[in-house]
């Protein structure tokens, strides 16, 4: 009997020392995985310029495997919903390395690049510079330049150099007539009219299919009609510094001498002096409709 109490004593203490003992292996366990994942990620890294010059005729292949590395990376980031991606670039920066023709790095990578934080790595600037490699490594392939105009348009909201990056792909003469489009539109949004002017006018100029050149048509008409209006509305401030208020028609400022005639649209109809005090189109043009359905919204 006692020694059978001295047992299950014995057993009350010894059981979950064990169970702590083994707890605190497998805590450690987990750790050392940890550490080793993370390790192997940055020796994988950091070996970049080594595996490049030892590589020789294997850097595609191992390219592939940097890659492949890459998209699980941000695969598991994304399934953990963990914060960071700090190897992110490091390898992408290392896959294009050993393969500068490896196309999916590129324009992916980018999108992985540039995308806010928490679901990217919020780092438009190194997205840019990943196209930008491409575009050198890889000059007649024009997506290249279409990625670089998202980039631009959508993660960094700057409007001429999103239309410069479509403009400067869509010379490529296997680029898709849209490119030229993209440009003249993102460069209406960004308020740069001269070049605007210019794209549409090229589409219109070059383009053989009718409805591409009716749409560019159309786009600089109304290019068109916003000089127009600017240019009476300067004239309407003149002449309500002369008189203290501002013309409610046109013909007010054809008497003040302030114009020779009355304008018109590109469709040959008369502008009119809106409520607001405004230049702006007759409600008889074919352009209001066309406005209605092209222009940017403000």
């Amino acid at each position: 009997m006692t020694s059978g109490k001295n047992l299950s004593w014995l057993l009350w203490i010894v059981l979950p020392l064990g169970f702590a003992g083994v707890w605190q292996l497998q805590r450690k366990i987990d750790l050392q995985r940890a550490a080793f994942a993370q390790e192997q990620d940055e020796m994988l890294v950091q070996s970049a310029k080594l595996t490049k010059l030892m590589s020789m005729e294997f850097a595609p292949l191992l390219a592939d495997v940097y890659w492949t590395r890459a998209v699980q990376y941000y695969g598991g980031k994304q399934l953990q919903r963990a914060k960071g991606l700090d190897l992110l670039w490091p390898l992408l920066d290392t896959a294009t390395t050993l393969d500068p023709n490896l196309l999916p790095a590129y324009r992916f990578g980018a999108m992985f690049l540039a995308e806010r934080m928490p679901s990217g790595a919020g780092r438009p600037d190194l997205a840019i510079q990943l196209i930008e490699r491409g575009i050198r490594e890889n000059p007649d392939y024009w997506r290249f330049y279409a990625d670089l105009g998202y980039i631009y348009y959508f993660d960094l909201k700057d409007y001429p150099k999103a239309s410069q990056a479509f403009q400067e792909g869509s010379k490529n003469p296997q680029a898709l007539i849209w490119m030229k489009v993209m440009a003249a539109r993102i460069a209406t949004e960004g308020n740069s009219r001269e070049t605007s002017k210019f794209l549409w006018s090229d589409i219109y100029q070059t383009t053989k299919d009718e409805n591409v050149r009716k749409n560019a048509l159309d786009h600089w008409k109304l290019i068109r009609v916003d000089e127009d209006c600017e240019g009476l509305d300067a004239l309407n401030d003149q002449y309500a510094k002369r008189t203290g208020h501002r013309a409610k028609r046109v013909h007010e400022l054809i008497d003040a001498g302030l114009l020779r005639g009355v304008p018109v649209d590109p469709d040959g109809f008369p502008y009119v002096i809106g409520e607001d005090g405004k230049a702006d189109l007759n409600l008889d043009s074919p352009l209001v409709e066309t406005q209605m359905l092209l222009a940017p919204k403000k």
